[in-house]
């Protein structure tokens, strides 16, 4: 990999777990050692910079343009500062986790914020997606990736592409999805090429909830 195609990237990775260590972060962190030294790197975990209950003021016809504070501040500034914003989060209900909705929730409010300018500032960045599921059926990760892929894109920013572990199981924190490792090592790379194989296929139901029982 050219470090100089990283010239002046900054990656935020958007840890959206409930639990630390799981196949989703690992997978992330296994990507993250790709990357050529020096590029920042800045690892937030949602579960440490809990949010509020997110109220859309502006569509409660509530005066709009309350600073940021505490979490919200620290998740802001982050986002903001990011040239690549990494979503690392399992798959819950085919979709991201409580967690992640949430931060994503307050890009909403974020929006409203006439001293933000957070749409413009948003426009050119990239968005990389890291999942994991105990599931077989790949094409389950397909709500999670489309509803994040037009975030990006009604933001105007760039798709990077997506790393999805399914099937997938730990044991002593070691992953055992090969396919997954190996995307996960070139997730990064400049010829990274994104698979289609998450889109819906038709008659296909198998499960992408997480019970629980495992961390992701």
């Amino acid at each position: 990999m050219s470090d100089g195609r990283y010239a002046g990237r900054r990656f935020l990775f958007v840890l959206g777990a409930t639990a630390a260590g799981g196949s989703s972060e690992l997978l992330a962190r296994h990507a993250a050692t790709a990357l050529p030294p020096g590029v920042p790197q800045d690892w937030k975990r949602l579960t440490e910079l809990p949010l509020a209950a997110f109220h859309d003021a502006g569509y409660a016809g509530e005066p709009t343009g309350a600073t940021p504070t505490g979490n919200e501040r620290i998740l802001l500034d982050a986002t903001l500062a990011a040239t690549d914003l990494v979503v690392v989060s399992p798959l819950y209900w085919y979709s991201v986790s409580a967690s992640m909705k949430l931060y994503l929730d307050y890009w909403g409010g974020w929006l409203r914020l006439p001293d933000v300018a957070f749409r413009p500032r948003m426009r050119g960045k990239t968005m990389w997606v890291v999942t994991a599921f105990g599931g077989q059926d790949p094409t389950s990760a397909g709500p999670l990736l489309e509803a994040l892929r037009r975030s990006a894109d009604y933001l105007g920013m760039g798709w990077g592409g997506a790393v999805v572990g399914h099937g997938i199981r730990r044991l002593d924190g070691c992953l055992l999805d090969p396919v997954a490792v190996a995307r996960a090592e070139e997730l990064f790379r400049p010829d990274f090429v994104d698979q289609d194989e998450w889109e819906p296929v038709a008659g296909r139901t198998e499960s992408g909830v997480d019970t629980g029982g495992q961390r992701r």
